[in-house]
């Protein structure tokens, strides 16, 4: 079928999800068709764009040594896990919950990698009884409790420390973790004593050297910035009689919201490999974290419009979905973009879209010209990552129901919740 509706410049790069006869579809299947039939608000994914994200990083590996894990914490459904286990993915968790997760769905435990700053008791023993293939450190408290939880458990943990090399990921405040301000990783000028101390204690075996300086990085240049600082350490570490088995740079590429250009996982991977060989380190095995490149546009959500409310000031359009089922545009005044699943004809409006939640914070997309009327139904693009898995039931909302597309059939993967659901466990005295 031909475009009979000029694609919106937001959905160019979003090619899983595209206009068929003025119709918007999710590979073969029509949004309204999964609208009208599940209702909303609802999370739809697209299989082929999570597998076609996948691609970008296995074709970019090629033959070098590089493991990588899918950062979950960006979209912990089974089915998307499930997905990934499929594809060959190891994971990045940072919670016992998030491992419980990831072998339910059959995930190898010697490729995953837990990190976290909080990391609780009966979370280091779940994680050391799975298997797993290193913890990343991020305090001396942290190593201290881990050595002697394995002890206990007549085991040594595999450690990398979490090295915060104080660089700007030129990102948002809230997604940059690589600054001497944030509370992630150990200070690069303490990282050679605290390897020196990990080396003493017992229950411990130092395996690598892990960072992750932020989120939705567009520009490519503060991974080599950290890397330099790391390579330095790795130097520091050899002399001290300290061999690292592998280097892990995290996650942090970004993708296209509007009209940002990202780098692609093989100019990342070029340019890292081409700097470890120069500095004799090419024989290291590298972990890389992605999580929001490999499933932020493999999403949307659909959200039909309540009413249309028009003031001297602004004009609203007021819609089922809130900040409680997609939180980014509140928490990091993100940009999503929005377009009707049948676009009309007509003048446009322009339209802060927002939900019924009571905070003056519940906003999707503001100024946004857009010719709808009342009972429309909407997708917020790019909403594959860090969407749902930051849904909350604030004003006692159910939750949204997930679906995951594959060519023309699609599979409810997650059953919206019910009022019961919410009361369920709760108690009067």
């Amino acid at each position: 079928m031909t475009t009979a509706f000029p694609v919106p410049p937001e959905l160019a790069g979003h090619p899983y999800f595209q206009y068929r006869n003025n119709v918007l579809y999710a590979e073969d299947v029509p949004l309204d068709h999964l609208a009208h039939g599940l209702g909303t608000p609802l999370y739809v994914y697209s299989r082929a764009a999570l597998k076609a994200a996948w691609e970008t990083y296995r074709s970019a590996i090629g033959p070098l040594p590089v493991l990588v894990c899918y950062g979950m914490k960006a979209n912990s459904n089974l089915a998307v896990l499930k997905e990934f286990v499929r594809l060959g993915a190891g994971f990045d968790i940072v919670s016992g919950g998030e491992l419980k997760r990831a072998l339910a769905v059959g995930a190898d435990p010697a490729k995953i990698v837990f990190s976290g700053v909080g990391k609780q008791v009966w979370e280091m023993r779940d994680a050391l009884a799975a298997g797993v293939k290193c913890f990343n450190v991020e305090s001396e408290g942290e190593l201290r409790r881990l050595s002697d939880v394995a002890q206990e458990m007549g085991m040594r943990a595999p450690v990398s420390l979490r090295v915060n090399p104080d660089v700007d990921a030129q990102t948002h405040p809230y997604i940059s973790t690589g600054l001497k301000e944030n509370k992630f990783g150990i200070a690069i000028e303490s990282a050679l004593d605290v390897y020196l101390t990990a080396q003493a204690l017992p229950g411990l075996e130092i395996v690598g050297v892990d960072c992750h300086i932020g989120s939705q990085l567009t520009d490519i240049s503060p991974y080599f910035d950290a890397l330099e600082k790391l390579l330095d350490l790795i130097g520091q570490l050899d002399q001290a009689g300290i061999r690292i088995a592998h280097l892990d740079l995290g996650g942090g590429l970004g993708i296209r919201y509007t009209d940002e250009t990202p780098p692609s996982p093989k100019a990342l991977l070029d340019q890292v490999f081409e700097r470890l060989n120069a500095r004799g380190q090419g024989h290291l095995h590298l972990i890389l974290e992605p999580g929001r490149s490999l499933v932020g546009n493999a999403g949307v959500l659909l959200t039909t419009v309540q009413y249309l409310k028009h003031s001297d000031a602004r004009n609203f359009a007021i819609v089922d979905a809130a900040m409680n089922d997609l939180l980014r545009p509140a928490l990091y005044d993100a940009y999503h973009g929005v377009q009707p699943l049948r676009p009309r004809a007509g003048d446009l409006v322009e339209y802060d879209i927002v939900g019924p939640v009571c905070e003056s914070a519940d906003w999707l997309a503001k100024g946004r010209a857009l010719a709808i009327q009342q009972g429309d139904v909407l997708a917020v693009e790019s909403a594959g990552a860090y969407s749902m898995a930051m849904a909350s039931n604030y004003n006692t909302r159910a939750r949204a129901a997930e679906v995951m597309v594959d060519g023309s059939n699609y599979h409810v993967v997650r059953q919206r919740e019910t009022l019961d659901d919410l009361l369920r466990g709760e108690s009067t005295l």
